[in-house]
């Protein structure tokens, strides 16, 4: 009766509600209720509120690990899935971690565009993102 869909054959709007299931289940595990919402409000793809009523996280979905100038201060947290794990970071906290090293700061595409991502995690950033593994 069921049939699994391949992320592959999805068209881009697909990937992200399928991505966003994803994340939200996870979050689920940890007492989060995700709240999808219509447009990017203040960059925030969805909310996820704390059953304790305290935390609410403004989350962006990706599909990789990035970074991006345009949301610098404006208190985002990027949700991706890699693999099965899923990994959700406290934007502004992991670019000021990176941002000193320069790996990605004089590229073409944070000079030009003011993001970048990596198609895979490098090995120096398993610890740095170990803590915002879910």
């Amino acid at each position: 009766m069921f049939e699994k869909v391949r992320y592959e054959n999805l068209n881009a709007r697909q990937k992200e509600n399928y991505n966003f299931h994803k994340v939200a289940g996870r979050l689920a595990d940890y007492g989060y209720n995700s709240l999808r919402l219509n447009d990017d409000w203040n960059g925030a793809d969805f909310l996820a509120v704390h059953v304790g009523g305290t935390t609410v996280l403004r989350v962006q979905l990706k599909p990789r690990f990035s970074l991006y100038e345009k949301y610098r201060g404006k208190d985002l947290h990027i949700a991706f899935l890699t693999g099965y794990a899923c990994y959700v970071y406290p934007h502004d906290d992991v670019l000021a971690l990176v941002e000193p090293r320069g790996r990605f700061s004089e590229t073409a595409s944070w000079a030009e565009r003011g993001w970048y991502s990596w198609r895979s995690l490098p090995a120096w950033t398993v610890e740095l993102l170990k803590p915002y593994k879910i």
